[in-house]
């Protein structure tokens, strides 16, 4: 009789095992224990402060004596590419690679992003979290970019459970650091932020397609953090 009951109990654990499903996501970052951020600067040195500047006047109408400015949105990015050091080395330069050329006639100033997540959801700072990054059209003076290891060949949401965590606790981090953040949109989502007053590009050629980090994670990233009042981006016409 007890070698049954010991029997039964090992197939209901194996049982419950084979049963076990994702973990729902959630805000794991409170106030008393800060989210962990390794710090992994990429070259800003005065070179790219100039081009920023210069960014900032061309693009936007602006002439400004620094490059800080006002968080308002939060964009989520992928990087198009597995690798987080062939991803970190394309952020690192001032100035833009020469296989960009769908955007250097605009500027030589390089992309970049205030923040990079692992696939392991690592979250690395690369720049001073209020510096404007060039990271998408039309919304750089007023936000900060998440990028993100992943969307293989730019065609799906390939990122993973620890990413899409990090993602939430990150976005809770930066809304309780700078409540001055109205909007959290995905990349693929910026032409849609046109009918609003955040929106500054001069150039009205100036425009590329994109389909980071797609309408799944961006729901998923909504509904995590519902209670933060986010504005998702306009509905396109």
């Amino acid at each position: 009789m007890y070698k049954k009951l010991l029997l039964s109990l090992a197939v209901l654990t194996l049982f419950a095992s084979a049963k076990e499903v994702e973990k729902p996501l959630v805000c794991t970052t409170k106030p008393i224990q800060p989210l962990k951020i390794i710090d992994k600067p990429i070259d800003f040195g005065s070179e790219r402060i100039k081009m920023t500047k210069e960014y900032i006047k061309t693009h936007y109408g602006k002439r400004v004596s620094n490059i800080k400015i006002t968080p308002k949105i939060i964009v989520l990015h992928w990087t198009a590419d597995m690798s987080f050091n062939k991803s970190f080395k394309r952020l690192k330069p001032q100035k833009l690679f020469t296989d960009r050329k769908d955007i250097a006639k605009a500027s030589l100033l390089n992309v970049s992003a205030q923040f990079l997540v692992a696939r392991d959801g690592t979250i690395y700072r690369l720049m001073p979290e209020n510096w404007m990054a060039r990271h998408v059209i039309g919304l750089n003076y007023s936000s900060i970019g998440v990028e993100n290891i992943g969307g293989k060949g730019n065609r799906k949401d390939d990122l993973t459970q620890a990413q899409r965590q990090a993602n939430i606790d990150l976005i809770y981090y930066l809304k309780a650091k700078y409540p001055s953040i109205q909007y959290l949109i995905g990349h693929h989502e910026y032409k849609q932020m046109e009918s609003t007053s955040l929106w500054l590009e001069k150039d009205k050629g100036y425009r590329t397609v994109k389909s980071d980090p797609g309408a799944k994670f961006m729901s998923e990233m909504h509904a995590a953090t519902k209670r933060l009042k986010l504005k998702a981006a306009p509905k396109a016409h």
